[in-house]
């Protein structure tokens, strides 16, 4: 999962002094992240740390107000633009909690969305289907879904499949996974880990929000961040990650 050798990595998505706050309440204070193609980072930290905020930051959620920094993915600035701006630049955020949407059928909103994302692309929409029938069964989820509404009664592990299925439907460039292993079994664990897995390329880069190391063992990082109180205040490798499942974050806390 590293980088291939012998290329230049396309996609880099670099986070440079970012501030922001909801509801007048400073959240981030000064975060600093580079993310390269073919990279896999995790960001971890405790409750109440900002990891989800950053997230929600980055793909522009109109609540989250940014005081100050740059978020540039692939040379373009993206503090100012709109979601769908955000998206068609190549940034994909799967949600923590993903809401329903009665009466918009799973397939219609796939489908719409990845024209939105991309125009230009002339995939006939039976090819469309049938790509889409093809990784619904990766992720464990039969074709009745294709009719069904968006998350319209889909239990939390089912959700969480879905936006898996949206991530290789819709072809981001840099992958924000906010607490994509809650509500997943073990077996359930596993076709998610390979979908990310087999979708990860030296074009492609994720960045893995988690309290714990439980989907890590399935898809070790290369670089992981430690936020606390907005900031990230310990970088280091998977063995990071490793500590932290052993020790918890008292021990980090402390040396900051």
């Amino acid at each position: 999962m590293n980088k291939a050798e012998g290329f230049d990595t396309m996609t880099e998505l670099k986070i440079s002094n970012l501030a922001a706050s909801v509801d007048g309440k400073q959240i981030l204070k000064g975060v600093d992240l580079d993310i390269k193609g073919g990279e896999i980072h995790a960001l971890m930290g405790p409750n109440g740390a900002g990891k989800s905020t950053l997230g929600y930051v980055l793909m522009g959620h109109p609540d989250y107000v940014i005081q100050s920094g740059s978020i540039l993915l692939n040379g373009i600035e993206l503090v100012g633009k709109l979601p769908e701006e955000r998206a068609r630049a190549g940034l994909f955020l799967a949600f923590q909690s993903p809401v329903s949407v009665q009466g918009v059928k799973l397939s219609t909103f796939l489908r719409t969305a990845y024209n939105q994302v991309h125009p230009d692309d002339k995939m006939s929409i039976q090819e469309f289907y049938n790509k889409m029938k093809e990784h619904l069964r990766k992720v464990g989820l039969d074709e009745s879904f294709m009719s069904r509404s968006v998350n319209d009664g889909f239990s939390g592990g089912e959700r969480k499949r879905f936006e898996i299925l949206q991530m290789v439907m819709l072809k981001p460039k840099v992958v924000i996974l906010d607490e994509i292993d809650s509500g997943l079994d073990v077996d359930a664990l596993k076709l998610v880990a390979e979908e990310i897995k087999s979708y990860l390329n030296r074009d492609v880069a994720f960045l893995i929000i988690t309290h714990y190391q439980r989907i890590l063992k399935d898809i070790a990082p290369e670089f992981v961040h430690i936020l606390v109180n907005g900031r990230i205040i310990k970088n280091g490798g998977n063995d990071l990650s490793l500590r932290i499942e052993e020790e918890g974050y008292d021990w980090i806390k402390e040396e900051a």
